[in-house]
């Protein structure tokens, strides 16, 4: 049975492997409002990288990797880092894969951000007394994981071939239906 015939949307397949959320969702996962998230995708803090919303009423589709940097956005507001400081951290990361997200702890002092690969790198800002508290991202990426593996994801729909609806009244001025055929003139 494939991850998009369970009943009610539900799926077997780990959360990295479904192609996205609804915003709803995310926000769930992330324990933010709708709100914010639409303010953070409109001013380009995360965009939806699955599908982006095309007007009133569409819905945008998260990724995996999407829904563990908000998770991250949202620790470091919780710790006090400005929304500023937050788009720098995240411009840093975007490119960044899930793999690679997970090898980083950053650590703030509540202004600054650092990234950090290694526990070498950890003491040394400790040390140097920059690092207040820290967000191990594997961690997040474990529980971003757990929590998303109860709610339902979906794949994004294919774009149609056709945008609008036949134009009937053409088709029998020019005499021509759909599939190039020509009708009896």
């Amino acid at each position: 049975m494939d991850a998009h015939s369970e009943p009610a949307g539900r799926t077997t397949v780990p959360p990295s492997q479904i192609r996205g959320w609804r915003g709803a969702a995310a926000c769930r996962v992330v324990g933010i409002t709708y709100r914010q998230l639409d303010y953070w995708a409109r001013t380009g803090l995360v965009e939806p990288s699955i599908r982006p919303a095309t007007g009133s009423g569409s819905n945008r589709l998260y990724s995996f990797r999407d829904i563990i940097v908000l998770k991250v956005i949202k620790r470091l507001l919780d710790a006090g880092v400005s929304l500023q400081n937050i788009r720098k951290a995240v411009e840093a990361l975007r490119s960044r894969g899930v793999k690679d997200l997970a090898e980083i702890t950053l650590m703030s002092d509540g202004t600054t951000v650092y990234e950090c690969r290694s526990a070498g790198e950890v003491i040394d800002l400790l040390r140097g007394g920059q690092g207040v508290f820290g967000i191990a991202v594997r961690t997040t990426v474990t529980e971003v994981m757990g929590r998303l593996s109860t709610l339902p994801g979906e794949a994004p729909v294919k774009a149609p071939t056709q945008l609008h609806a036949p134009d009937r009244a053409a088709e029998r001025h020019t005499g021509h239906v759909p599939g190039g055929r020509r009708t009896a003139s």
